[in-house]
């Protein structure tokens, strides 16, 4: 068995993720209620159809929590494009997932600046927002984000579309100065939508 890696312990919740190695809920199974840092040692060699029975999770394109995020809230997911939505790319993987232990859809806060390390203009908000620019964001950028409460989830395209950035207050100290700490997978400070995660 692997080592813990988590520099935090996991506080026991009320989670429940069952993952499936076939599409619409086929095949080999297995639940979780906790952080999977690689299910090919759970031995499956991909996640293929998914059911979020508690709790909101991330799943993670590669192993070690790394590549592509993507927000996975109650409900269920038969195929690897219900979860991706509209990325700009496909990925058709996911090996890893945990928890998102503060999401809290009725408390939620995040600010976002202008630019890197909380300079410039900022805004505060509380509620989803499908396009920033259309409620009065001054471009298609987010320099950097405090969050103060909650989680959330940033896209890089309006409508909620394109890569996923999950950000949470339990995490970086709920401070993401530059778009390199928003994910191992992020490549430019591009954010037009954002959204609180419903637990």
């Amino acid at each position: 068995k692997m080592a813990q890696t988590n520099p935090m312990p996991m506080p026991m919740g009320p989670w429940k993720i069952t993952v499936y190695d076939q599409e619409c809920f086929q095949g080999k199974r297995m639940e979780f209620t906790s952080s999977c840092p690689n299910i090919m040692e759970c031995g499956f060699d991909n996640v293929r159809s998914i059911k979020v029975e508690c709790g909101a999770w991330v799943g993670y394109e590669h192993s070690s929590f790394c590549g592509q995020q993507f927000i996975l809230e109650r409900g269920e997911y038969p195929r690897w494009d219900a979860w991706s939505g509209s990325n700009s790319y496909h990925i058709e993987r996911m090996m890893s997932f945990r928890p998102v232990c503060s999401a809290s859809h009725k408390e939620s806060k995040i600010v976002i600046f202008e630019k890197e390390n909380f300079i410039g203009r900022q805004w505060e908000m509380c509620d989803d927002y499908p396009s920033l620019q259309a409620m009065g964001w001054c471009n298609n950028e987010v320099g950097s984000m405090k969050i103060q409460s909650g989680a959330w989830v940033c896209y890089q395209f309006p409508g909620y579309r394109g890569y996923q950035y999950i950000m949470e207050c339990d995490h970086h100290g709920g401070e993401y100065k530059h778009w390199r700490e928003w994910g191992s997978h992020a490549q430019t400070f591009q954010v037009q939508s954002i959204r609180r995660i419903q637990q």
